[in-house]
């Protein structure tokens, strides 16, 4: 999980600091130490860490907070405050072309999972409702191009490429033709990558912008390399000029120094999170609910967003019908349970709860709940389906046969049938607002 162990640090700063009616400019001074400490420990450059640092005590230190009657909570609030200014402050969105035809240039290192990424960016705008086109302009990694076809054939999104060119910026400036023809709206450009930077890497990468103009240039970094990342990026944005970040595997960092690094030191926004390896997995980066969640104040926005991704709103009516008509099915049940595994499973769901750090959730607690899944699921396939449909029917027999059948004991069976009786009381009253328990989703389709 990202940001756990700097999480942990300052969650444990703040419960001591809130107990306090009066703060002396000793304690701030303790309270900025650990900071600070903790900072270094998640791998956040030193110079972001000195200016940080500096202007949380600064503002800590004002007439505002030390005459305050909850001043350890002023604290956490200017924490929060600066922790945002530092990720960038406000959401950074895609800069769209305002003729209606837009091209991104994807660059980086090799490694960072820049095809993938590229995939993964064509869903997200696919969800958005445009129609892109991938172009495969790596034209020195073997089977690069089989990759990236591959990727799109995966996300349904077509992919240009030519196999006979040698020159990246001749396909990328062929493909832009080919998308505007045919009537696409937005064009990726997958370009070569190199262990390093260099200048023949830099030289391409110049014509190929050159060549189709993107009206964004978004650098693909791996936030396990710390501040290696935050190196490259400098170094990228130096060269070519680049307009975002997308931060790939930031679900696998539990330090996360190069999301908090990256802004500060490049001054270019993260645009885009890697958050697991679905194409799926690609979201937009909020620096106010990133900072939420390493306070520990949960993420609820996001998980709304989550939850109303995954229904309809033709379903939401469908499935509050059945809860009225008590029709609600253990197939049903079934389904709910994988919807949460769509939006994440609760490994990332229970990071967005506000208190999350408060409940001393471990990872144990975490993987012992999916495993949890996997047993009550096998448990349902291994019933009729007049069974799933009228658990009432479910005697002592009838449950010692499903147990056999699933290999679980007749206790687990028992446990499920109460979970579900107890997932009917609860989803019965919201039947008057189905919305707050579903949430509505979007209409999907093109703008």
């Amino acid at each position: 999980m990202a940001f756990e162990g700097l999480s942990d640090k300052l969650q444990n700063l703040f419960k001591k600091l809130k107990g306090k009616g009066v703060i002396t400019e000793a304690e701030v001074n303790e309270a900025m130490r650990e900071i600070k400490l903790a900072l270094l420990e998640a791998d956040v450059n030193f110079k972001v860490v000195k200016n940080f640092v500096a202007a949380v005590k600064e503002k800590s230190l004002g007439a505002e907070v030390m005459e305050s009657l909850t001043p350890g909570q002023q604290i956490v609030k200017i924490v929060n405050e600066e922790l945002v200014a530092l990720m960038g402050g406000t959401n950074s969105r895609i800069t769209y072309s305002s003729s209606g035809f837009t091209t991104i240039l994807l660059a980086g290192l090799q490694g960072t999972g820049k095809t993938t990424t590229a995939g993964k960016l064509a869903m997200y705008f696919k969800k958005e409702g445009k129609k892109p086109m991938l172009a495969a302009c790596d034209v020195h990694r073997p089977a690069a191009i089989d990759q990236l076809e591959i990727v799109g054939e995966k996300v349904g999104v077509p992919v240009y490429s030519d196999r006979e060119e040698k020159r990246a910026e001749a396909i990328a400036a062929a493909a832009l033709k080919e998308a505007e023809y045919k009537g696409y709206n937005i064009l990726i450009v997958d370009t070569s990558g190199r262990l390093h930077i260099d200048d023949e890497l830099m030289d391409e990468l110049k014509r190929v912008r050159d060549a189709v103009k993107p009206h964004e240039v978004l650098l693909v970094v791996d936030a396990l390399t710390g501040q290696d990342a935050v190196t490259a990026a400098e170094g990228f944005n130096e060269a070519i000029g680049v307009d975002g970040i997308i931060m790939t595997k930031l679900d696998g960092d539990s330090r996360g120094g190069a999301a908090l690094s990256v802004k500060a030191v490049t001054g270019k926004p993260i645009k885009f999170i890697g958050t697991g390896e679905k194409f799926e997995a690609l979201e937009p980066f909020h620096p106010d609910r990133m900072a939420s969640r390493i306070l520990g104040m949960g993420d609820v926005l996001s998980l709304i967003e989550r939850a109303q991704q995954q229904y309809t709103e033709d379903e939401v009516k469908e499935l509050e019908k059945k809860i009225r008509k008590n029709q609600f099915t253990l197939d049903d049940f079934l389904d709910q349970m994988g919807q949460i595994k769509k939006m994440g499973g609760m490994r990332k769901l229970v990071g967005m709860l506000p208190g999350a750090g408060d409940q001393r959730i471990t990872d144990e607690d975490i993987e012992r709940s999916e495993k949890e899944f996997v047993r009550m699921e096998a448990i349902i396939n291994s019933m009729t389906l007049e069974e799933r449909e009228n658990p009432k029917i479910l005697n002592a027999s009838r449950r010692k046969r499903i147990a056999r059948g699933s290999g679980q004991p007749v206790s687990q069976v028992n446990s499920l049938i109460k979970r579900y009786d107890e997932a009917c009381k609860v989803m019965k009253q919201f039947t008057g607002n189905p919305k707050k328990a579903f949430g509505k989703k979007k209409r999907r389709g093109f703008r």
